[in-house]
């Protein structure tokens, strides 16, 4: 005699809205991240090779450049620092921002990281101010034993579904990929885009012509 087995009737999914909403943003963010590859000089109409109509100039490392009359503006993200705090990059009228973003779970991020702290020191009287934006950290908890692990005593903007770098118009210098950093000039117009784990003497070749313009 042999048995069998009914299946037993599925459930409708009952999954809350919030949670789809959140995976949402977390399947965008992948994508965002997934464009992390090389960006040539760009000219108004679209992409170009690094040639004499560009308004971009390609340095070595991923690291790009803009010129001043050529910049196109950083939104203006706020939100939950990992301490708890609110932070605006509007908090900081005429000041150059050095925005890096990276995760407590990055080991690139790990690298640089005593470098951004030392540079954020150095700079700190020059009119600098360097903010993070954290993401994919879980909890804020994760995010501050990095800081106190590697003495970043600058704020970080908590953004664990990466909403805050969906902010950042697409092809526009968005930060894409993870260690990157952004150096907005004084009127937060996008000045340089480095897309690798940085050395103290890269961040501060990048950022010294950015001090030096009036």
């Amino acid at each position: 005699m042999s048995l069998t087995s009914t299946p037993r009737p599925s459930r409708p999914s009952r999954r809350p809205r919030r949670a789809v909403a959140a995976l949402a943003a977390a399947g965008a963010l992948a994508l965002t991240l997934a464009g992390c590859g090389s960006m040539s000089g760009q000219s108004s109409s679209g992409a170009g090779s690094g040639g004499e109509n560009t308004r971009f100039v390609q340095g070595t490392g991923e690291i790009t450049t803009v010129e001043q009359g050529h910049r196109v503006a950083a939104p203006d993200i706020s939100g939950k620092t990992v301490d708890g705090g609110k932070l605006a990059l509007s908090d900081y009228p005429g000041k150059i921002i050095v925005l890096n973003v990276w995760g407590s779970w990055c080991d690139p991020c790990r690298a640089e990281a005593p470098n951004l702290a030392q540079v954020a020191k150095d700079t700190a009287g020059k009119d600098v101010q360097f903010v993070g934006i954290d993401t994919r950290d879980i909890k804020p908890a994760q995010a501050q034993s990095f800081e106190r692990k590697f003495g970043i005593t600058y704020p970080s903007l908590f953004d664990a579904d990466g909403s805050l770098l969906l902010k950042f118009p697409r092809g526009n210098l968005s930060p894409s990929g993870i260690p990157n950093t952004l150096i907005l000039d004084r009127q937060h117009k996008i000045a340089v885009r480095l897309l690798k784990p940085l050395t103290a003497d890269e961040l501060r070749k990048a950022l010294d012509p950015i001090i030096a313009e009036k």
